[in-house]
């Protein structure tokens, strides 16, 4: 008898805790990839987190997800100055901010601002300029805050249609706001503070996909496409299926910008712009994909 009422008890105290965690809600994260393509491919070494100019990370903290994008002015070049470094320093320097103490998991523009003094203060200069766009989910209290310097961005994907993106930040056509540094004897640069970053946060959902990605995606790639292309994959947890995804906005991005008779983007707001052109823009390329998941 006594060992019967021991098996009930436990059996009870067994249920009740499963009840318990059932009702408890757990916190949403993301499930994130990339993929890129540079410019020249056959001129480009392969370094991680970069895709020609390019840069990206994806990291995390127990309390929030982060992603970020920069795309390097490629102009320098004609300066000597290699564009893809500025860019690099910047994304690296975020991702490791992440993990100090003084990391705000509601505030990119912080993570952002922090970077760029760090790239000012560094003992090597590192010249050039970059645009950038940063997102952090707060696990927290589930929700997206976001902060976009120039023409990268982010759209954000529900019920196959746009719930949320970024806004564009030009001085004008093909011009866009970016944090710089000029080397000794140049002054004459444009120059946006981080805190000028266009800035949003807003609730997530279970499902909802977001793409970041650099104006090599968004100059090319129509945005009904990409809006076809994500909501495949809405509600997907499965990295490798998120990774095809990735992949397939990258190589479409990458096969328009060489298309010399496709109206993309790009020619539409050059033309919005008197400037009578046609065809892609051939660009590096990023693509970051996160999906949000329990």
């Amino acid at each position: 008898m006594n060992w019967a009422a021991r098996l009930w008890s436990r059996t009870l105290r067994s249920s009740f805790s499963t009840l318990i965690e059932a009702n408890i809600e757990k916190p949403y994260h993301l499930v994130s990839v990339a993929c890129g393509f540079p410019k020249n491919i056959l001129r480009s070494k392969y370094k991680p987190g970069k895709f020609g100019d390019d840069a990206w990370f994806i990291t995390s903290t127990k309390k929030a997800d982060i992603i970020g994008v920069a795309d390097g002015v490629g102009g320098w070049r004609s300066y000597g100055i290699d564009p893809g470094e500025f860019a690099s320093f910047l994304m690296k320097t975020c991702e490791r901010l992440v993990q100090c103490a003084h990391f705000n998991p509601t505030s990119p523009v912080s993570l952002l601002s922090h970077s760029y003094c760090e790239l000012l203060e560094n003992k090597r200069s590192i010249s050039g300029s970059s645009t950038a766009c940063v997102l952090i989910l707060n696990r927290e209290n589930s929700t997206l805050y976001t902060a976009n310097i120039g023409d990268s961005g982010f759209i954000v994907v529900r019920g196959g249609q746009i719930v949320h993106r970024s806004e564009e930040q030009q001085h004008y056509f093909n011009t866009p706001f970016q944090l710089s540094l000029p080397p000794p004897g140049l002054d004459n640069v444009l120059s946006d503070r981080p805190e000028s970053a266009d800035t949003m946060n807003f609730p997530v959902e279970k499902g909802d996909i977001i793409l970041v990605a650099t104006d090599g995606v968004f100059d090319n790639v129509p945005m009904k496409l990409l809006v076809d292309t994500l909501s495949e994959v809405e509600g997907e947890a499965d990295p490798v299926k998120l990774q095809m995804c990735a992949n397939s906005i990258a190589l479409i991005a990458r096969s328009l910008s060489f298309d010399s008779d496709f109206m993309s983007p790009f020619s539409i707001n050059a033309r919005r712009n008197n400037i009578n052109t046609m065809g892609g823009k051939p660009d590096d390329i990023t693509v970051v994909l996160a999906s949000v998941v329990i």
